[in-house]
């Protein structure tokens, strides 16, 4: 089950990268297409990951109920990336609402306030925390053995792809903010 979420979780990522080039591109007026069909597949299997995440977590959580021994102060990385997991599946929600309202027919651009900029960077941290803390176990569940050649390598780029994700959203925002 864990490499089958590994393999789950490596076509996320890649399906995230492009939709968020494409989106934030497009919020930086480059580009005029986001390609639906790639948020919704990367939607699509991220609710299957989730899904396999909160069974594996009821799984941890039984399996301490029976023990007595939940060692929690010993797992705070593990318990971390499961909350940011959680936080990931309620602000994806405000992610996806944050741009168009379909309003009799119409599609419409919502103003982008203040509010939704910080729901969109709290949308990033929370994927950055997640992505970042989960890179060394998905890297072991696909079986690659030598991790610190590629870890901070891996930890840099994904890094800089967030920061600019986290720009094209301010940008968007300023463009927003002179109208």
């Amino acid at each position: 089950m864990r490499r089958f979420n590994a393999v789950i979780t490596v076509l996320i990522l890649v399906l995230f990268l492009i939709h968020a080039f494409l989106g934030a591109f497009m919020m930086m007026d480059v580009t005029a297409n986001t390609y639906k069909i790639t948020a919704r597949a990367c939607a699509t299997l991220t609710i299957i990951h989730a899904l396999i995440g909160l069974w594996l977590t009821g799984k941890s959580l039984w399996i301490c109920h029976k023990t007595g021994a939940p060692y929690f102060r010993e797992n705070q990385l593990y318990w971390a990336r499961r909350i940011s997991g959680l936080l990931i599946m309620v602000l994806i929600f405000f992610h996806s609402g944050s741009f168009t309202d379909h309003t009799g027919g119409i599609f419409q651009l919502k103003p982008f306030n203040t509010a939704r900029l910080i729901i969109q960077i709290l949308f990033i941290l929370s994927l950055a925390l997640h992505i970042i803390s989960n890179v060394r176990p998905m890297l072991i569940s696909l079986g690659i053995k030598k991790l610190r050649p590629h870890q901070g390598k891996i930890l840099f780029i994904l890094s800089v792809i967030l920061l600019f994700f986290t720009a094209a959203f301010i940008i968007y925002y300023l463009h927003w903010q002179s109208m």
